[in-house]
């Protein structure tokens, strides 16, 4: 590098040039040098520049947090529809909707959740007060029926929650993610709440077409009641529930293992267990366990039993039996159930499993999609007197979900619209854009979706195309003559097929060939 004048010129020989006496002397030097080494040094002083321009600048990866992701607009629209499928089920069974913050009282969170508790996103100290992310809209929906002292309310819940977990993204967990909550609140006669729930999760599943799917069911106080029965010590009910909870992704042989090795139960008591969590079935399992002498003396699996049963003939009566199994493997592992429980899963058949054997990507299989159940005690745990107020309600596994149906979206090349336009307002010449401008003035008052390119004058063929492209369904193009003649061109995109059709019938046309009234 070399500058004349008062700037210093150097070279890797120490020689400096800092005055204009000096000048002349440094461009002998210069000359006198090979070219190799001129360009050499050259180039190591232009990274040096770059790096201390750089200086400062702060360097970082362009990524989102570990297990939180993106949406585009084609993958928005695929979670609207489907948001909106199971919104419009809440509000077919009378639900009303609420909203918590995302954060609460760290205290609030802690002890509902077993295990999973240390999964608890936990903030930094904010004004004396100890906060965390809400794990679930569960716990935040007790604290808000007590605070409030309600004891009456059908409501849903849409809302994101956060969990520090492992993500496995490809088969829809994440870190950040949206439920979808439904819940009755109040004190009403035993399993016809809870019969309704199920048959909500049966009617979303079906609309939605995810494939073949089933609803296991269980209750807390059979499950209890068998691990009294089997001798296990009451101080270690929930952990063993948390094992056998994991008996849909492990063989009993390994829940067995960890029952025994890592929770210190008596073989012989774990073995009475595998007798019972290994059983199946619907309603005649039902009737064979009420016939059980051990079982059925225990007041708290009798009492389930007893429900149980009832809870089959409602299911029967709402048509939804066939999709129902009674599972004694099923013991979801949040410490606050109480009673009925009950977690939905896609069944795989014979080709799904042949599809997931050719296919080296995770995600063909999702896990549950969708669970609940009945929880009596927790809405007193907050209430300063203790009063509870009896809830069952459940949450989709709305990721999980979107998962699957954004992945036979792209298995059908099915076309995703990303926008609503009814209509794009086009012109074939120059000088009309206060024209456009007028309709769609007039087309947005009368509620009609529409839409036009922010170009003065754009050539007609790119509006078309974009129309095509964008599968927006009509096309509305102006032009002298038209406005002369006191008519609008329409043009159907999918047939090309074009009709004159009068300034004043304009509204009416767009929404009858868009099925807008």
């Amino acid at each position: 590098m070399y500058k004349f004048g008062n700037v210093a010129v150097k070279f890797s020989s120490g020689f400096v040039c800092s005055s204009f006496e000096n000048c002349n002397m440094a461009a002998r030097v210069i000359c006198s040098l090979p070219y190799e080494q001129i360009s050499n040094q050259m180039a190591k002083l232009d990274v040096k520049t770059q790096l201390r321009a750089n200086e400062g600048k702060p360097q970082f990866v362009l990524k989102t947090p570990k297990g939180t992701r993106d949406y585009n607009p084609k993958q928005m629209a695929i979670r609207e529809k489907v948001f909106n499928t199971i919104i419009n089920s809440f509000k077919r069974h009378g639900a009303e909707t609420i909203d918590t913050p995302v954060f609460e009282l760290k205290e609030t969170l802690m002890g509902k959740y077993g295990e999973d508790s240390k999964l608890i996103y936990d903030l930094k100290d904010q004004g004396g007060e100890l906060l965390s992310l809400r794990y679930d809209l569960t716990v935040p929906f007790a604290r808000y029926l007590a605070m409030n002292k309600i004891t009456n309310i059908k409501r849903y819940h849409i809302a994101k929650v956060y969990r520090r977990d492992n993500p496995a993204m490809t088969r829809g967990r994440y870190r950040e993610f949206y439920q979808c909550d439904f819940d009755v609140a109040g004190q009403y006669d035993a399993m016809i709440p809870d019969a309704e729930c199920l048959k909500i999760i049966h009617e979303i599943l079906s609309e939605l077409k995810l494939g073949e799917f089933q609803i296991k069911v269980n209750d807390r106080r059979i499950l209890d009641g068998m691990f009294e029965v089997c001798g296990v010590p009451a101080d270690k009910f929930r952990t063993i529930c948390s094992s056998v909870d994991k008996m849909d992704k492990t063989a009993w042989e390994d829940v067995k293992k960890e029952m025994v090795a890592e929770k210190g139960l008596a073989p012989e008591t774990a073995d009475k267990i595998g007798e019972y969590v290994q059983l199946k079935g619907n309603s005649d399992l039902i009737d064979r366990l009420l016939k059980d002498d051990k079982l059925s003396a225990n007041k708290a699996a009798l009492e389930g039993l007893q429900d149980m049963r009832q809870l089959f003939v409602y299911l029967k009566l709402f048509g939804v039996e066939e999709k129902i199994a009674f599972d004694l493997s099923l013991a979801r592992g949040l410490d606050y159930y109480t009673g009925v429980i009950y977690e939905a899963v896609l069944v795989q058949t014979q080709a799904d499993g042949e599809a997931q054997q050719n296919d080296s990507s995770e995600s063909a299989g999702v896990g549950s999609i969708a669970g609940g159940g009945r929880y009596d005690g927790l809405v007193g745990m907050f209430d300063p007197k203790g009063r509870k107020v009896p809830c069952v309600g459940f949450s989709v596994g709305i990721e999980r979900i979107f998962s699957i149906v954004e992945q036979k979206v792209e298995a059908s090349d099915q076309k995703v619209r990303t926008t609503e336009t009814q209509v794009f307002v086009a012109t074939a010449q120059k000088d009309l854009l206060e024209e456009r401008m007028k309709m769609l003035a007039d087309l947005w008052q009368s509620g009609i979706k529409a839409e036009f390119t922010y170009k003065k004058d754009p050539k007609l063929l790119n509006q078309l195309q974009y129309c095509e492209e964008a599968g927006i369904p009509l096309i509305a193009i102006i032009g002298e003559q038209e406005l002369k003649d006191g008519v609008v061109k329409l043009r159907v995109v999918s047939t090309r097929e074009e009709i004159n059709v009068a300034r004043s019938n304009l509204r009416e046309e767009i929404k009858k060939r868009t099925c807008q009234s």
